[in-house]
């Protein structure tokens, strides 16, 4: 059944404000419709290959016995501590898809919240329930941010157990030259990929905003990978250094921080900060865009 077909009727428009179980019927809805369709199942199935085929190319070219191992540091570096222990896997993963695949990802799902249903000609039917343009809009929100959560955690599930089955695990080093027991690792990859996930709220509501803009899907899935493209490219020319600070992408590495003893914070708030205000700025503009909006189809 369509879910023009499954939408209530004007009968329902009179019903007065939703109920809280409602609005969780809708959330949930918007998870399990999101989540089956076959463009996001391959753009996790993309960012599950990427530990492993960084797993199977290291262990190639040590298979000889020799070691990749090497300095420590942030971002790709932990590449060079993954024959030691399968762990850094995990980190390298991660640092791997966080400056394009992840974000692509994100773009993708992000752009095409509001456009796709337009384009569809389903967004006229979801409002006819009672759900209102401002819970739709927060429902469409929590959705993005839930995929950015699955999408870091499968990145960082399939780096563990491709780390688990290629290399050794145990107690670990930290950037720092310090050494820290394996349950204490292994809670600062949870910890890690968290903070990835929280890294992508911004351009979450950056992507929602843009979708906002438009009714082709496809419109707004390329208007914010575009962004994202233009946005590293920025963050990476030195003349620019005075507003790099306030890209949303210029402290998405500070994750690697979380690896030293003791952890750096600095980076990481003012990353989480940054991406808080992304959030409630490009969140805002899309309320405001959203609610304001002539909806045609």
């Amino acid at each position: 059944m369509s879910r023009a077909e499954a939408a209530p009727g004007p009968a329902r428009v009179a019903a007065g404000s939703p109920k809280p179980l409602w609005t969780l019927g809708l959330l949930r809805g918007e998870l399990v419709t999101t989540f089956r369709r076959w463009r996001t199942l391959a753009l996790l199935g993309v960012l599950a290959a990427v530990p492993v085929l960084v797993g199977v190319a290291v262990r190639i070219e040590t298979g000889d016995g020799s070691s990749s191992a090497g300095g420590g540091g942030g971002g790709p570096a932990f590449i060079t501590q993954i024959t030691n222990n399968g762990l850094f896997l995990v980190f390298t993963a991660l640092a791997a898809t966080l400056p394009f695949f992840l974000p692509m990802a994100v773009g993708v799902v992000a752009g095409d919240a509001i456009a796709g249903e337009a384009n569809a000609g389903t967004l006229r039917y979801l409002l006819v329930a009672p759900a209102g343009r401002t819970r739709l809009l927060l429902t469409k929100y929590a959705t993005t941010m839930a995929f950015c959560l699955v999408a870091t955690l499968v990145v960082a599930v399939f780096a563990l157990a491709v780390g688990a089955l290629l290399f050794p695990l145990g107690d670990l080093t930290t950037i720092s030259g310090t050494r820290i027991s394996f349950a204490e690792g292994l809670g600062r990859a949870l910890l890690i990929a968290l903070v990835v996930a929280a890294s992508l709220i911004g351009l979450a509501a950056l992507g929602l905003f843009v979708s906002t803009l438009t009714n082709s899907g496809i419109a707004a899935m390329a208007t914010t990978v575009g962004l994202l493209i233009t946005v590293q490219i920025l963050d990476q020319i030195p003349q620019l250094h005075a507003i790099q600070p306030y890209l949303f992408s210029h402290y998405w590495m500070s994750f690697a921080d979380l690896m030293r003893e003791p952890v750096y914070w600095d980076d990481l708030v003012r990353n989480l900060e940054l991406q808080t205000l992304y959030a409630a700025v490009f969140g805002s503009a899309a309320w405001a865009r959203f609610t304001a909006k002539d909806i045609t189809a």
